[in-house]
């Protein structure tokens, strides 16, 4: 699973594709250390940070989460990124699980 319990809430493994033609879930993937990464695809060229900023937008639209809650820990420049969630992360977890 891309989700991981965080002492300030769930992290989620990312793999994103900038510029996409469309938004949007692309199922998982394997990465590195026999571990899953989301795949996301966005129609937002990676410039200045707006694709970034795009992925935390359409994750938060996309869970039903308030924008504030999502922000990125790692992979600032990089397609594979850690988004942490702030809360509670057993019940961000078992709620993620079920979309």
């Amino acid at each position: 699973m891309p989700f991981k319990i965080h002492p300030a809430g769930l992290t989620v493994a990312i793999r994103l594709t900038p510029n996409a033609r469309t938004t949007g879930f692309n199922g998982l993937m394997a990465v590195a250390d026999n571990k899953t990464a989301l795949k996301v695809s966005i129609n937002v060229a990676p410039e200045d940070g707006k694709a970034n900023a795009a992925l935390l937008a359409f994750l938060a639209k996309s869970w039903k989460l308030p924008k504030s809650s999502l922000s990125l820990l790692s992979g600032h420049a990089n397609r594979l990124k850690v988004v942490l969630i702030e809360g509670d992360g057993r019940e961000l977890m078992a709620r993620l699980n079920t979309l």
